[in-house]
């Protein structure tokens, strides 16, 4: 009786982790196409004005400033809000970088 039930999850489990690995690629395939799209839209809409490594630039100061003022005046100091902190950088970072870009 064990042995049946023992078989049965194993061909389950096998039968769900090829479903998986399908998912997996299928995923990946779609991540991958858009690609090259995305640079030619890059290129057209994103390189005539500042440039992205320009913008990039310009993003990352303004985005220390904007945050060292956040979190002095959150009251904790650096420290104690850098849980907080890292993932608002990223996030406040990316928008300042191609809003740059974008805009001018």
């Amino acid at each position: 009786m064990t042995g049946e039930t023992d078989s049965k999850d194993k061909k389950e489990a096998r039968i769900v982790a090829i479903a998986l690995i399908v998912l997996v690629v299928l995923l990946g395939l779609a991540i991958m196409l858009p690609v090259p799209s995305l640079a030619e839209f890059s290129g057209l809409y994103l390189a005539p004005g500042l440039g992205l490594k320009n913008a990039a630039v310009a993003g990352f100061f303004i985005t220390v400033v904007v945050m060292i003022v956040f979190t002095l005046a959150a009251g904790d100091g650096l420290i104690g809000e850098l849980q907080f902190l890292l993932p608002g950088f990223v996030a406040f970072f990316l928008i300042i970088w191609l809003m740059l870009a974008w805009i001018f």
